[in-house]
């Protein structure tokens, strides 16, 4: 695209839909639970073939995926902040099997406006991913966040999504989590799947806590794994640009160009704590054993270094 790259129209587009916009149901495409219009569309997301240099980033969802596109769209453009600063978030970076009710443009819509190489965003787990990612041996990055955090952030994103199903109360919502019937399914299938592939398919698998913990650390390694070398200065630069408090205020990778029929900020901001340890907020002494124990049998075959603090 140009240097807007926007596509014209894209909030009108959605103030006309608005009449149709509420939370839409879910409907299952191989066992895994989807948005009804993604699964209405899935034959064409399955279909998608990319091109070989372009990059999938997935996640399964609230762990970390616009921090890891910020991260990689600063790094591709030598932390050039105007340049970031081009359009929001999903536009630089679509969401590849987003659909909306007409005439809201899709994710493959696009996708379709870009030339290669192009930066994508999934929530897909590994077996829904189209095979021609891996035909075409493109690089993948996957950000994993431990269960307990992953789940209150989903939790605080379903109650201002107003297109997700309702999320219901705390120990609903942590039930379904467990029981993987939230959008995108099993938590537990999601980070395991990407996990057991990483070294066949050159998946770079990177850890939320690590990224805290050490966040320039990870961006030289996600530069490595992308094949650039950046000056110490510009990654500076990028770790800087790349903190919470830093993002929270960049209306271009916040979220808040969403229209509220859509995101409402109000019951929650899209970006909320970003923090390492907030489950402990929320889960009780017996959720908190509960989970551990249902944790250790779904987990019991890999053996993946998850944190819940730092």
């Amino acid at each position: 695209m140009d240097k807007k790259e926007e596509p014209e129209g894209f909030n009108e587009a959605v103030n006309k839909a608005a009449s149709t916009m509420h939370r839409f149901p879910m409907i299952e495409v191989q066992g895994v639970p989807l948005r009804n219009w993604i699964a209405q569309n899935w034959s064409s997301v399955s279909a998608f073939c990319p091109d070989p240099s372009d990059l999938l980033i997935s996640t399964y969802p609230k762990a970390g995926t616009t921090w890891a596109q910020e991260i990689v769209d600063l790094l591709l453009h030598n932390g050039d902040t105007e340049i970031c600063k081009r359009a929001p978030t999903p536009v630089r970076s679509p969401f590849l099997e987003i659909h909306y009710p007409p005439p809201i443009p899709s994710g493959l819509d696009l996708l379709k406006t870009m030339q290669p190489p192009r930066v994508i965003k999934t929530h897909l787990p590994i077996h829904l991913v189209p095979k021609g990612f891996w035909e075409n041996k493109c690089k993948v990055i996957y950000v994993a966040r431990n269960a307990k955090d992953n789940l209150v952030s989903y939790y605080h994103f379903d109650q201002m999504n107003l297109i997700h199903p309702e999320p219901g109360s705390w120990e609903e919502y942590f039930h379904k989590f467990m029981e993987g019937k939230l959008h995108w399914g099993s938590w537990y299938d999601h980070v395991k799947g990407y996990w057991k592939e990483r070294e066949e398919r050159n998946i770079l698998y990177i850890f939320f806590e690590d990224m805290k913990e050490n966040p320039r650390r990870e961006i030289v390694r996600i530069m490595q794994y992308l094949g650039l070398l950046l000056s110490d200065d510009i990654i500076d630069k990028i770790v800087e640009l790349t903190s919470f408090n830093v993002m929270k205020e960049n209306p271009m990778a916040n979220y808040t160009s969403i229209p509220k029929v859509i995101f409402d900020h109000s019951v929650s901001p899209f970006m909320r704590k970003g923090e390492v340890g907030d489950w402990a907020n929320y889960f009780t002494p017996a959720q908190s054993q509960m989970f551990d124990e249902d944790y250790a049998r779904q987990m019991a075959e890999v053996d993946i270094p998850f944190r819940t603090s730092i």
